[in-house]
């Protein structure tokens, strides 16, 4: 433990997309697993408040914290590694500093001084920056810091990071950068020079690189790493190889290989041990050595971006290791499904999962799935918007409202067993007013879902704005599809499920935000379970 927390600043250069939150997450795997309590955030240099309102094909999902912001993907990896939740404080846009410098300003919090980038962003910054480090809860913060080094929009955060590292003294503070080695096939050779230019651009912001950490499709020779730490001002085991890995979760095990825990903890002047990995290796061994093999469909309108449903991806990994199954995830874009190819989509399927998303775009394909995997009783889970279109389709096809719909796809329909949330229909803003964050739920017991959380009140994490319409209720659960979880002051219906299919459950929530590698969440591990017990049935 340490009086006073150390800061890791976490800076990429050459090209984006290197992996610097996968970095951040390893090292703060290892320093944890040394016993140091470990946190990182993300600061995000897009102008936006957060990500909530953009696009997936723009910037991947929108990851949500139990305390209901909306956050940069990188946080699920942060939870996942961790097994720690994240908050609020953990993802700064530019957007925020900004927004929150403005408000003083017009405040007069200023005094009537020239509100300007140096001091006033910065100090934002900065302020930012410490707030987990002066809650007294970490011994260390790691900060990755978004986009790459020369980028006119990352250029007051460096600020930031110059003065904070001066500010802050030796040993207290470090910064790793990330860079690409990349290799020239026709000359059959590695190249340095992109690095060095981007370690010469960090420099002259005035912030001077402790560690550097490689991307690289090859083996880095003793030689080349030499040469690197002669003209980047680092010394030779500074130079840290991160070469492509099979699995993002063999990273900590290749960063521990190359002691990048060793160098960091010794910069910072504090004491360094063995780390215990071996919960985490066991994972890995399980991941790596799979028993069986189940194929789940993932249908979805982003389908061509894998970032756009990264945590229910990760939280296949988690589940089918814990159950000795590889699960290979056949992505399906609802757009293009129908009656007439259905058949050969579906057909070959284990189980099906149909995903969250917003607006109409791709939904009659997600209930024509439900249909299929309903009627030919494949395992099923649908998540917020999967869990209504189950909803939909039931209605439709099972009680006969032929135009049944939700609100949000139809306006006027006849029968809207989908509609807007009370408390959203005051709402005119789009940013940061959906209901977002933990809330409670009661299970029923004698349900799948009380069988697989095993207890009768949850909390879950949500992102919606639409919700199983009540006044419908009394007929859906007549018809045979049940209401089997319940938010307990407001009623909203939180599961659904057709007790007599082998395993059909769709939920409001978004379980995958929970899932992590220390903690599998139990409802992807019941629903791998009954894929594979679907499998062995076949």
């Amino acid at each position: 433990m340490t009086t006073n927390p150390k800061y890791i600043f976490v800076t990429g250069g050459v090209s984006s997309s290197l992996g610097k939150g996968i970095i951040a997450a390893s090292l703060a795997k290892l320093l944890q697993a040394q016993g140091y309590r470990t946190t990182i955030q993300k600061l995000d240099p897009y102008i936006n408040i957060d990500p909530g309102t953009l696009n997936p094909y723009e910037h991947g999902e929108c990851y949500v914290t139990d305390d209901g912001a909306e956050t940069d993907l990188d946080l699920g990896h942060y939870e996942r590694f961790l097994n720690v939740p994240t908050s609020q404080a953990n993802n700064v846009t530019t957007g925020r500093i900004y927004q929150s410098v403005i408000d003083k300003e017009r405040r007069g919090e200023f005094l009537g001084k020239t509100v300007q980038v140096i001091p006033h962003i910065t100090d934002e910054i900065k302020h930012r920056i410490q707030i987990l480090g002066n809650s007294g809860d970490y011994d260390i913060i790691i900060t990755e810091i978004g986009g790459t080094v020369g980028d006119i929009e990352s250029l007051p955060y460096i600020e930031a990071v110059r003065q904070l590292q001066w500010e802050l003294g030796d040993h207290n503070a470090l910064v790793i950068h990330l860079t690409l080695i990349p290799y020239l096939s026709a000359a059959g050779e590695l190249k340095t020079k992109p690095t060095q230019h981007s370690v010469k651009t960090l420099m002259e912001s005035g912030v001077h690189a402790d560690v550097l950490v490689c991307r690289t499709e090859h083996q880095l020779s003793n030689s080349l790493k030499e040469k690197l730490a002669r003209f980047c001002n680092v010394k030779k085991e500074a130079v840290i190889q991160s070469i492509d890995a099979s699995t993002i979760y063999d990273v900590p095990n290749f960063m521990l290989d190359e002691g990048l825990d060793k160098v960091v903890l010794e910069k910072l002047n504090l004491k360094s041990g063995q780390p215990d990995l071996d919960r985490w290796n066991e994972f890995l061994k399980r991941h790596k050595n799979p028993k069986s093999q189940v194929t789940i469909g993932l249908i979805g309108k982003y389908v061509e971006l894998q970032d756009s449903y990264k945590s229910i991806l990760e939280s296949f990994i988690h589940a089918g290791a814990e159950n000795e199954v590889k699960v290979k995830v056949e992505a399906i874009h609802s757009e293009f499904l129908n009656e007439d190819n259905i058949e050969f989509k579906l057909g070959h399927l284990d189980g099906v999962l149909v995903a969250p998303g917003f607006g109409e775009r791709g939904v009659e394909g997600k209930i024509a799935a439900v249909q299929f995997v309903r009627e030919n009783d494949i395992p099923f889970l649908g998540i917020c918007l999967g869990m209504q279109m189950a909803v939909i389709e039931y209605s439709r096809n099972v009680i006969g409202l032929s135009n049944a719909n939700s609100t949000e796809m139809e306006e006027n329909t006849p029968h809207p067993v989908i509609d807007l949330m009370e408390s959203q229909k005051n709402v005119v803003k789009k940013g940061g007013t959906m209901r977002l964050g933990a809330w409670a739920c009661d299970i029923r017991e004698n349900s799948i879902a009380y069988k697989v959380y095993g207890e009768k009140n949850i909390e879950e994490r949500h992102r919606h704005r639409y919700e199983f319409n009540n006044d419908y209720k009394t007929q859906i659960e007549e018809a045979g599809m049940k209401a089997t979880g319940l938010n307990p002051e407001t009623g909203l219906v939180e599961i659904i499920e057709i007790p007599d299919h082998s395993w059909f459950v769709g939920v409001q929530y978004h379980p995958e935000y929970k899932s992590t590698v220390a903690n599998p969440h139990p409802l992807f591990v019941a629903f791998v379970a009954a894929a594979l017990k679907y499998n062995k049935k076949k």
